[in-house]
């Protein structure tokens, strides 16, 4: 069946979330880069913990607890200003360098996005990247109250943009977000951030840093029988993929 819409993944995806790290060290020195990968895994797990436990709170909320809980770890002190501020870099990620061209050719095809994200914290992205007016829509876990991988969102993107699974391509990088879609019945394209490659070289040179350990862990497909249909190094393969689906 033909493809008629694009969606993509946020965070991750379209978006660096190592991006913040230039604010995280330059607001504690010598600490960046672990803040920046527990607060992630941190916010990530803050997700499936609250959808399982039926206590959802938007994606901000999210955000701030997951970093209020890194620096109490790490045993860093932040006032609620500060604590504000860092928080916000997530309002202002960079995007990955092939986002904007991919996203300029894939035109006419509809795009849109699917994220964890709340409706204000997606806007703000969008907006600053420069990639609304490109966007048909940004759909948010925020009205179904559950976060990602549960199936109601997935069907949440179904209904927004009136069309059946088979006419929909699913694009993260997030391993749990893939199976998630996969299991649900989405085509799913894989976009791969790290290679196997490049992984076991950082695994084998020596000591396992902090970015290591977040890109074994949340950058690789996860082994739960839901795999992506097709895997991409670069956002600009989805346009000859396309092409040939049209």
């Amino acid at each position: 069946m033909t493809i008629k819409a694009v969606v993509f993944d946020a965070y991750g995806t379209l978006f660096d979330v190592q991006s913040v790290a230039g604010l995280t060290e330059a607001a504690f020195p010598g600490h960046g880069e672990t803040i920046t990968q527990i607060w992630r895994l941190k916010q990530l797990e803050y997700t499936w913990l609250r959808s399982l436990m039926g206590r959802y709170e938007d994606f901000w909320s999210v955000t701030k607890a997951s970093l209020d809980f890194t620096l109490k770890t790490l045993g860093l002190s932040a006032t609620p200003d500060l604590l504000a501020r860092i928080a916000a870099a997530y309002d202002a990620l960079a995007l990955y360098p092939e986002a904007l061209q991919a996203l300029k050719a894939l035109a006419p095809t509809r795009l849109a996005i699917f994220s964890n994200g709340s409706p204000a914290m997606l806007d703000k992205l969008t907006k600053q990247a420069g990639i609304d007016a490109l966007l048909e829509t940004a759909i948010s876990v925020d009205e179904i109250k559950a976060y990602k991988p549960d199936p109601r969102g997935y069907r949440l993107v179904e209904e927004r943009l009136g069309l059946s699974r088979a006419e929909i391509l699913f694009v993260s990088s997030n391993g749990f977000d893939i199976a998630g879609a996969k299991a649900y019945g989405l085509t799913v394209a894989r976009i791969e951030r790290v290679t196997p490659e490049a992984l076991r070289a950082e695994l084998t040179a020596g000591a396992i840093g902090p970015a290591t350990l977040f890109k074994a862990l949340r950058m690789q497909p996860e082994q739960l029988g839901d795999g992506a249909d097709l895997t991409i190094s670069a956002l600009t393969e989805l346009v000859p993929y396309l092409a040939a689906r049209r």
